[in-house]
């Protein structure tokens, strides 16, 4: 069995726990397995499991080919905690008898895969998205943020993977993929962790999100809108904004837009800001540093609007559209209100 973990809020899923269960299903398909899937709490803040929450969760995972989901609740993970939660997932990859442990290349996934990896003895690859093979299991992963792809053999009783967000497409399976049928009601296990003292000694305590740290926007986001220096001032972001909006994306902006004050720091994509994988990356006025393109390199398609032809972000773009961004997004903003009426 392959045990993936599975991120959810209330008796919503993840998208990119999502895309980790397309990963694992291919995977198990090649090797003639199953699907198993842990939620570790539901909300962060309830000791308790909500019956309505699991029952959604469960025929969701059903859907993306699961047979087995454990919903692990308790006291000792009513919180965030990665030693006690990776624990907690632990044993049941043990009860399972899994060979392979998956969850997504989020930075909770990542950090509790970590502690997993330890705890079993077990070669970890993150961000990996695509399998080469599976006997032996070698994978395709993201390294140096994403602008280089690697090939690593993970060669341990146990393999531990993290899938790099975006990297796979989330699809449901089709009957008989994977499982048996695809959409059969998977078995349901409800279980309280006691965690070992010394695994409690960090926990998160609250959370106070603030608007200049919220960057969920922008790596979750499948359509990114970014802007650099060729917008041309912090009061020249109108129609740039309005394109985000007519899109249903985030705003992501270049390093000296930000060291110039014109936009705040959470929105900066790049080596030193946050890293992205969107579907469409629109790049307006933003010449492409090497610190730049590391933070973009993973979006599956990038559009490029610049003045400069020659600019490193056109020559790294599938699409460029050449000129000035101040007659080209306005017109593409019409464009997007006349089709939508």
């Amino acid at each position: 069995m392959i045990t993936v973990l599975a991120e959810v809020d209330g008796a919503d899923v993840a998208e990119t726990s999502l895309e980790a269960l397309t990963f694992a299903r291919t995977l198990a398909g090649g090797r003639g397995t199953s699907l198993g899937v842990v939620v570790i709490g539901i909300g962060e803040t309830t000791d308790e499991i909500d019956d309505s929450a699991a029952d959604s969760l469960a025929r969701t995972f059903a859907d993306y080919g699961a047979t087995r989901v454990r919903f692990i609740g308790g006291p000792d993970v009513a919180a965030y905690c990665a030693a006690a939660y990776a624990a907690a997932l632990v044993d049941a990859a043990r009860q399972w008898q899994s060979d392979v442990v998956i969850a997504s290349g989020t930075p909770r996934g990542t950090e509790m895969l970590a502690h997993a990896a330890v705890r079993l003895d077990a070669v970890m690859a993150a961000n990996a998205v695509e399998t080469l093979s599976d006997d032996p299991l070698v994978v395709s992963r993201q390294v140096m943020g994403g602008s280089i792809l690697e090939d690593m053999r993970v060669d341990s009783p146990v393999a531990v993977l993290t899938v790099a967000g975006h990297a796979v497409e989330a699809a449901p399976a089709e009957r008989g993929e994977s499982s048996d049928s695809g959409r059969a009601a998977p078995e349901i296990e409800r279980v309280e962790h006691r965690a070992d003292p010394a695994d409690l000694v960090m926990a998160m305590q609250r959370l106070e999100p603030t608007e200049q740290a919220d960057t969920a926007a922008l790596t979750g986001a499948r359509v990114v809108v970014g802007a650099g220096r060729g917008v041309g001032g912090a009061d020249e972001f109108d129609d740039v904004l309005e394109l985000v909006d007519l899109l249903g994306g985030a705003l992501g902006v270049s390093r000296v837009v930000t060291n110039l004050g014109w936009r705040p720091h959470h929105e900066q994509v790049g080596q030193t800001g946050s890293r992205i994988s969107p579907d469409l990356y629109v790049a307006c006025g933003i010449s492409g540093a090497i610190q730049h393109l590391a933070g973009c390199s993973s979006a599956r398609t990038i559009v490029a609007i610049n003045s400069d032809a020659d600019a490193p972000m056109v020559t790294n773009a599938q699409y460029a559209v050449i000129g000035d961004l101040h007659e080209i997004i306005p017109a593409v903003n019409e464009e997007l209100r006349r089709r939508r009426g």
